[in-house]
């Protein structure tokens, strides 16, 4: 498990793991990203997630509705994610992408996504990825700075 006491090039390497996901994921069919989805990622996509966004445990928590024992447990183990968890990580790594298309750096993306957005309703587009709606909020926020 990767983690703040972790060294740094061992960090980039998880979070770069993210964005190749996003982007990978970007390129997909919808009936491909469903058949993920229900096959469940494997448990190493959240660590990369949890590195690229630099989350705590309450925020890990909160966006995939599991507990740091049950994600941890399902990292040691090698479980894939739920269907339900997978969505939600299918879903961030799509507003990351489409970010990423916008602000060119994994860098600058990420820090949009972990930065309150009055157009989310003072949430930032991370935790809109909580709901679908909330999602849809993200990727209209991300047009309006495209089409600026």
């Amino acid at each position: 498990m990767v983690s703040l006491a972790t060294p740094l090039p061992e960090r980039r390497r998880a979070s770069a793991g993210f964005w190749l996901l996003a982007l990978q994921l970007s390129q997909c069919s919808e009936a491909q990203r469903l058949a993920n989805i229900q096959a469940g990622f494997a448990p190493g996509w959240v660590r990369a997630m949890r590195d690229a966004f630099t989350m705590g445990p309450r925020q890990m928590e909160s966006l995939f509705n599991l507990s740091t024992s049950t994600l941890e447990r399902r990292q040691r183990q090698q479980q894939s994610l739920d269907a339900i968890a997978s969505e939600r990580l299918d879903r961030v790594a799509m507003v990351a992408s489409h970010a990423l298309r916008v602000f060119e750096t994994p860098e600058r993306a990420g820090h949009w996504m972990i930065t309150l957005n009055v157009a989310l309703g003072g949430r930032t587009p991370l935790q809109a990825c909580e709901t679908g709606i909330g999602t849809a909020q993200a990727h209209r926020a991300l047009a309006t700075l495209e089409s600026a």
